[in-house]
């Protein structure tokens, strides 16, 4: 039962408590009307601290979520005359959080929010305890939300030991009823006899007391008769309670507990924090269920077979059991089938003819002695329309299949240690797929597979057989590496934006940006260790959307495909393909550099500009480039006070991953003698100093015999000297090779040198090797 239905049924004085902490800040029809949304929600409003000013950007989201929902739900109340003040009252909170919480303070409405359930869970915690004369263990819903489980599963423990005490108690009487059944036909027979004897007086006298025995004994088996129906009565109205909550409890468990753990793995898949330790904490539960239903399962059947020996027919003729028995045994069919989880999923990018791995576990394997007949499992992969269909149907047509995988089969093992009945493929390798056919746009990073783990075993001695399957998290198949972005924009897509239920694998073909902006900004800081400011998102918002010149962008949707399918302004390559890009090189090259704040990175070649230009001679800042996939560009303001261009901004052609192989960005900085202060003002060798790769003894020879050169990057025309003026023509600064790529906003005047740091460029070329020894 909700958190919002248990609320309701509080004393009337507890009631008006719960009715006074919600007002205009969260209106009371707000929680009433998404009271599951809210509740559904419950672990991301634990995971946002209202102090932490870091949340800032997760709390936007999830209160952008929250009015979309509220909108939604004025809406579909749209033609219920019935309802017209409560679409009102509604329009009116999504109005008001818009405008006082989403932009300038989503951590007060997360605040607020948070305070009203742990209030109103307290109280109703307050109120059961005194009911059931317990203790509390759950201090707050929100922080602690598997308390209220584990009081549950003690109730239905003890609930399951009380039957089991009434059963024994139904067999001593059904016992007792069956030694006087028994004496009572004795009489009948002995009574029989004396009838066919020569009636004597002695005959006639124990006829007489064998008739007052037979009825004394007839009454008695009627009293027994019925005390046997009222405990039968009873036991199976307990059991049908306990099968009541049992249902409520596992829908908790299963629909709620083992579908957020999903729900964190699959966002795990798109960097987000994971523990997934919580898998072992939903076991034992789900073990715990699996005892406490096998118990009563036992117990609903030892009923059966009493009622077969002394068949007793109750009042009106409805048997209970057999409803009883079946529910039940849906019960452990449910948990079972839903408790065979991928516990570490296969790589959602893909490529062929590459090793993978994967582990399967089954939950409650252990506890119903599953690992007595180890159960084989078998890998296979299926497309989109497949695993529709196997969703539709619950079965598939045998070996159909769009793949083939090696190494494929293997057998679950109980580990004694850690109480797990799992397998681990560790071998596997796609050799072979088979692709739907493409439609319009669509390309074969558009298409999504899913690996389909499927098994069989018996329980109780054969007596129950289980087909048990599940699906892995989309998967997108690559033949070549040059596939990877775009493969890893549709499955960050599906992990960020997969709905609940959904038909597989549909996801929304636009979100609202802040969602978005969350998703880039989880993946960004996986990859390098630092997540996203404001400006950054702002500043991919304005690339994103095609438009810096908007300020706003909460309320904007993007599309899939402006996303990754659309080239972005006069480049032939997409937003996504851009991000990925940036997130790859600053990984691979530049991640300490980023987490210490050193490199800037997300900031136009205009606002760099702007930003360099009251700056002094020598200040410089590294931005990503926006015309180059994965560089990196230095911009700095130079100032020559003897030629007619005394100041202007200069940048670089951009760095790559090719470049940094061969100098790190620490060592290039280093080199140029003319970059002296990291914007706004730090000494370039305190920000990049510890960077610097030691010098070490100089080596003459190599165990080789060859001298090793040592590489240094070098602009031509740009000496280092302050008392080196800057060239007066191209000419002179570069000799025969052509001039410069690029000029700057001067041309007239200024040169700006964009030289690229490959081994053939000027920047490594021979001559420039050479002249270090010189």
């Amino acid at each position: 039962m909700s958190l919002w239905n248990r609320a309701q049924q509080l004393p009337a004085d507890d009631l008006r408590r719960v009715q006074g902490i919600y007002g205009e800040q969260f209106p009371i029809e707000v929680r009433h009307y998404l009271a599951g949304w809210i509740e559904d929600k419950m672990q991301q409003w634990n995971e946002i601290d209202p102090d932490n000013p870091s949340h800032s950007q997760y709390a936007q989201s999830l209160v952008s979520q929250l009015i979309q929902e509220i909108e939604n739900k004025a809406l579909s109340y749209a033609n219920n005359e019935d309802l017209f003040l409560v679409r009102m009252r509604l329009d009116e909170a999504a109005t008001s959080f818009r405008t006082r919480y989403l932009n300038s303070n989503p951590l007060g409405l997360v605040g607020i929010i948070r305070q009203c359930l742990n209030t109103e869970h307290n109280l109703v915690q307050q109120n059961e305890n005194m009911l059931g004369g317990g203790v509390s263990h759950a201090t707050n819903m929100v922080i602690e939300p598997c308390a209220e489980i584990e009081q549950e599963l003690r109730i239905l423990h003890e609930r399951t030991r009380e039957t089991a005490n009434e059963l024994r108690h139904l067999e001593q009487e059904q016992e007792s009823f069956a030694l006087q059944y028994h004496d009572c036909a004795k009489i009948n027979a002995h009574l029989s006899h004396i009838q066919s004897q020569e009636r004597t007086q002695q005959n006639r006298e124990m006829e007489q007391s064998l008739r007052r025995r037979k009825e004394l004994g007839e009454q008695q088996l009627a009293q027994k008769v019925s005390g046997l129906l009222q405990l039968r009565m009873a036991l199976a109205d307990k059991h049908k309670g306990t099968i009541d909550r049992l249902n409520s409890l596992q829908q908790r468990i299963l629909d709620e507990e083992l579908i957020n753990w999903k729900r964190d793995q699959q966002m795990h898949g798109n960097g987000k924090p994971f523990n997934p330790n919580k898998l072992d904490q939903i076991q034992e539960w789900c073990e715990a269920l699996a005892e406490i239903i096998w118990l009563n399962r036992h117990q609903i059947k030892e009923c059966e077979r009493h009622q077969t020996k002394i068949p007793i027919t109750p009042p009106g003729g409805v048997d209970m059991l057999p409803t009883l028995n079946s529910h039940i045994t849906r019960l452990l069919s449910s948990l079972v089938t839903s408790t065979f989880i991928i516990e570490k999923q296969p790589p959602q990018v893909m490529k062929t003819n590459t090793r993978f791995t994967a582990t399967v576990r089954l939950l409650v394997g252990g506890k119903l002695n599953v690992n007595m007949t180890p159960p084989q499992v078998r890998v296979s992969i299926i497309s989109e329309a497949q695993a529709n269909a196997l969703l539709k149907n619950d079965q598939m047509n045998k070996g159909e299949q769009s793949g083939e995988i090696l190494n494929n089969t293997g057998t679950m093992e109980y580990n004694q240690t850690s109480r797990q009945l799992s397998v681990s493929f560790r071998n596997m390798q796609l050799r072979k797929i088979k692709r739907a056919e493409k439609k319009g746009t669509e390309s074969v990073m558009d298409e999504k597979f899913s690996l389909l783990f499927q098994s069989q075993f018996s329980v109780g001695g054969g007596e129950l057989v289980f087909q048990v399957w599940t699906l892995s998290l989309p998967v997108v198949v690559i033949v070549h590496g040059n596939q990877e972005p775009h493969a890893w924009a549709t499955v960050s897509w599906d992990n960020a934006f997969a709905e609940q239920g959904r038909i597989p694998f549909t996801v929304p073909e636009k979100v609202p940006w802040p969602q978005i902006a969350d998703m880039l900004d989880t993946k960004f800081k996986a990859a390098t260790g630092r997540g996203l400011t404001e400006d950054n998102l702002k500043f991919l918002a304005g690339k994103a959307f095609r438009n810096p010149q908007v300020q706003d962008f909460t309320n904007m949707m993007l599309s899939w495909s402006q996303f990754c399918k659309e080239p972005l302004s006069e480049r032939n390559f997409t937003f996504w393909e851009w991000f990925f890009a940036v997130m790859k090189v600053t990984r691979e090259h530049l991640r300490q550099q980023w987490n210490d704040g050193s490199i800037m990175g997300f900031v136009g070649r205009r606002q760099a500009k702007e930003m360099l230009k009251n700056s002094k001679s020598g200040t410089f800042l590294l931005r990503f480039s926006d015309s180059e996939l994965g560089g990196v560009t230095i911009a700095w303001m130079y100032e020559d006070t003897t030629k007619a261009c005394q100041r202007d901004v200069f940048m670089l052609q951009p760095f790559t991953s090719k470049a940094f192989a061969i100098r790190p960005l620490a060592d290039v900085i280093a080199d140029l003698n003319y970059l002296l202060y990291l914007y706004p003002n730090v000494p370039k060798d305190q920000a990049f100093g510890k960077y610097y790769t030691p010098l070490g003894e100089q080596q003459p020879t190599t165990n080789n015999g060859y001298v090793k050169p040592q590489l240094k990057t070098h602009v031509p025309g740009w000496s280092g000297d302050p008392m080196d003026s800057y060239p007066n023509t191209p000419q002179t600064m570069y000799g025969g090779m052509g001039g410069p790529p690029s000029v700057s906003s001067n041309p007239s005047d200024c040169v700006s040198t964009d030289q690229k740091p490959t081994l053939d460029s000027p920047l490594f070329d021979a001559a420039n090797v050479l002249s270090d020894f010189s």
